[in-house]
């Protein structure tokens, strides 16, 4: 069954996803890859706000191409997921509910997936430029210098995804 979901998550619509769950996101959704979550790390080390309030929000692991004429963005594929395990329990406790890459998680942010009431979507690997058809618009936020590793605010309508874990830390066994 597919399922649909608005941002901001609440704790609420997270309990109600489980693994293996089809769901379609609409709202918004910001991107962090490997360079903008160390950013974001030191952020929250040194007790700074983050460039934008991640309360109920989901971090997209991808670093869209340059937009071509007439489009928001250019392809928009996942990242793999691990390379930002070491930065994600900090950013799940400041408030982020959702987080969209591929591939597994290390056992620390299963743990932080359940403690905070959170999920892990999976997008499809390979996929990016049609996921780019659901982007409704696109700006950066926050590190301009890091090129498309910048933090940029996506508007999505209907974008897709599958739970990969849930917030019981229950694993979606097909992506393992």
């Amino acid at each position: 069954m597919e399922k649909h979901i608005t941002t901001p998550l609440t704790d609420e619509t997270v309990r109600s996803l489980r693994a293996g769950d089809q769901v379609r996101i609409t709202g918004v959704i910001y991107t962090a890859r490997d360079a903008a979550h160390k950013k974001l790390a030191e952020l929250l080390a040194a007790g700074k706000p983050l460039p934008f309030d991640p309360a109920g929000q989901i971090i997209y692991y991808t670093g869209p191409t340059p937009a071509p004429p007439g489009r928001p963005i250019g392809s928009c594929g996942p990242t793999t997921s691990y390379r930002m395990d070491r930065y994600t329990p900090a950013l799940l406790q400041a408030g982020l509910k959702g987080l969209i890459g591929k591939g597994r998680r290390g056992q620390p942010v299963i743990d932080a997936i359940r403690e905070h009431t959170c999920v892990y979507f999976a997008a499809e690997g390979g996929c990016g430029a049609l996921l780019a058809n659901y982007v409704k618009s696109c700006r950066v936020v926050a590190f301009p210098e890091l090129g498309t590793e910048a933090v940029h605010r996506l508007e999505v309508e209907n974008f897709p995804v599958n739970v990969f874990c849930d917030c019981t830390g229950a694993l979606y066994s097909p992506y393992l």
